[in-house]
């Protein structure tokens, strides 16, 4: 069926930040890359105004195709690609931070600047350009700031090896393209959305704390001060650091430092250790050792008062 301009247009000013008229012309990579950034972060989707005639003749078979040709340097698209790969590369260090950053990092960083360059009618060497980012990354040792440079030479990559797609096959019905683009979609959206989850579980917990923080001030303030329950001056300090002047024993507190219910089970408290340990361990954070530390050393001394009991009790069970 041949694609109407006007109708083009019309998807364009409705849904062009999600990339409905990109999916109506069969560009379905440019359409993905739109739903993932809201339309190239709102630029692209005002540049496309400019390219949609020129679109809509190559949707109807009516444009000039040059499968198999060379592009020449793009200096926009090496920005577009730039900008994805380092949004990429900072939304799986900040959703996916119990992956090793060594691999996810440079894996997200690569595929953002693929799919940049398949958008359209271009397409380029994923191997070279995944090789890039990680030796990039591992240059800089997979820190955070590595996905700019990962991202750049990533970007350059692309362009070095940049092609034009030979023409294919017929299209795909467009049931099998929405499951495709609703796949990839999930694939990119659903760890980051555990990972805005499990933050803003962890903030909630902290906010319904504050009265609590907030009475045992007052408490303290009075002169009433509770005992230390047994723990030495380093157990202390651990929680009081975090704002809390009850008992470093109690279970509240602890239980607030694992980010867990209070009276979860052995379970859960040895997967929640677990988890928070490989984050904040003073190796892995060389920027914020000082802050690193004190978070590991909560970390350790509420394991070792909530884990322990319970770890006696299942045994016993």
């Amino acid at each position: 069926m041949a694609k109407r301009l006007l109708v083009a247009y019309g998807l364009w000013a409705l849904g062009g930040p999600l990339g409905l008229h990109h999916l109506y012309l069969g560009r379905d990579s440019h359409a993905l890359l739109w739903m993932l950034t809201l339309g190239g972060f709102g630029a692209g989707w005002l540049g496309d105004l400019w390219h949609l005639r020129r679109w809509v003749a190559k949707a109807n078979g009516t444009g000039s195709r040059r499968g198999g040709a060379v592009p020449a340097l793009s200096p926009i698209c090496l920005v577009g690609q730039v900008a994805v790969g380092t949004y990429f590369g900072l939304v799986a260090a900040l959703a996916l931070p119990w992956v090793p950053q060594l691999l996810a990092q440079p894996l997200a960083v690569g595929l953002g600047v693929l799919l940049v360059a398949s958008a359209g009618e271009q397409s380029t060497k994923a191997h070279r350009v995944l090789t890039a980012a990680f030796l990039t990354s591992l240059l800089f040792q997979a820190q955070l700031l590595a996905v700019l440079p990962s991202s750049l030479a990533a970007g350059l990559a692309a362009q070095r090896h940049c092609r034009y797609q030979h023409p294919t096959g017929p299209p795909l019905r467009l049931r099998a393209r929405l499951f495709r683009l609703g796949m990839a979609y999930l694939a990119f959206a659903v760890p980051v959305g555990y990972g805005l989850l499990r933050s803003t579980a962890g903030a909630v917990g902290w906010v319904g704390a504050i009265p609590m923080w907030s009475l045992q001030g007052l408490v303290r303030l009075l002169g009433f001060r509770a005992g230390s329950g047994g723990c030495d001056e380093r157990q202390q300090w651990a929680y009081q650091v975090r704002g809390c002047y009850s008992t470093p024993s109690c279970p509240f507190c602890l239980s607030q430092v694992l980010g867990i219910p209070s009276g979860s089970g052995i379970e859960e408290v040895q997967r929640s250790y677990r988890e928070l340990v490989k984050v904040w361990h003073p190796d892995h954070n060389p920027q914020r050792a000082e802050e690193a530390e004190q978070r590991f050393i909560e970390l350790q001394e509420a394991y070792e008062v909530l884990g322990g009991p319970r770890r006696a009790a299942a045994a016993g069970g």
